[in-house]
């Protein structure tokens, strides 16, 4: 019997596979995925078998990871739904969808627990916001689901109610950072920067004001200030992002994102 089984094997289940496979055998793991040809070429490229049902993988597993989309839920569940044991857990990745509402679908039983990771996970330098809810869990099972996501970056354990927050602050925002890097890189081509060369910059750039944030401790405002001379080219464009409402745009687009995963329950 595998460790942890993954139903769904899109960018998400990958990347979380990819981070568990740097420390662990092949063996530990089993998956399934809509496509025969996804399932064989993940099988020769990783050498973890996959199963030939989302109901085998359920069966073959203590935790199981759905890392499927929500509007596929139905037809998941139908197929494992009958097979589930109180002794496993299941792990969902998915925005919107409450432990409470997915122990209805699966049974109440059934150990559910939810985690939001972000597509960084891909290079291990993901974030995860974890959500135990109610349900009785051992030590051991806490530290071995946590152990999953951190094999792919940093870890949060967060109460269920702030999985939304999360999904604002972390799992949507890298398209936010793509979008700031984008805009930066273009600003360096119109002043003459190559657009190789401007994108590098500019990606490095929010690469170590990241860490700075993390490895100083230091509150973001100070470390603004830090980099503003007074009377200088830096407040000059603090001023301008303020001016156009920078912080605005930022929270009124998680704003957006917290409405949607409302819209989901």
């Amino acid at each position: 019997m595998a460790e942890i089984g993954f139903i769904g094997m899109g960018n998400m289940g990958l990347a979380i596979l990819h981070g568990l496979l740097k420390t662990c055998e092949p063996g530990r793991f089993i998956f399934t995925a809509a496509h025969a040809e996804k399932m064989a070429a993940v099988t020769e490229a990783t050498g973890v078998p996959h199963a030939e049902s989302n109901r085998a993988c359920a069966q073959s597993c203590k935790y199981l990871i759905l890392a499927v989309k929500p509007q596929y839920f139905d037809v998941v569940f139908d197929e494992i739904r009958e097979v589930l044991e109180e002794n496993q857990v299941v792990i969902s990745l998915a925005p919107g969808q409450t432990i409470s509402s997915l122990k209805e679908r699966l049974g109440d039983e059934i150990r559910v627990v939810r985690a939001m990771p972000n597509t960084p996970a891909m290079l291990g330098a993901g974030m995860t916001g974890i959500a135990f809810g109610t349900d009785p869990f051992t030590e051991e099972e806490k530290e071995q689901i946590c152990a999953v996501f951190k094999s792919c970056g940093g870890v949060e354990l967060i109460e269920e109610s702030q999985m939304e927050a999360v999904g604002c602050v972390s799992g949507c925002s890298p398209a936010f950072v793509y979008m700031f890097i984008e805009a930066l890189a273009d600003s360096g081509v119109k002043y003459g920067l190559p657009r190789k060369t401007a994108c590098e910059m500019a990606a490095q750039t929010v690469l170590g004001s990241a860490k700075m944030v993390l490895e100083t401790g230091k509150h973001p405002g100070q470390l603004k200030d830090e980099v503003c001379s007074p009377g200088g080219t830096t407040i000059a464009g603090v001023s301008a992002l303020e001016e156009f409402g920078f912080r605005n745009a930022v929270i009124k687009a998680a704003d957006a994102c917290y409405e949607k995963c409302q819209k989901m329950k």
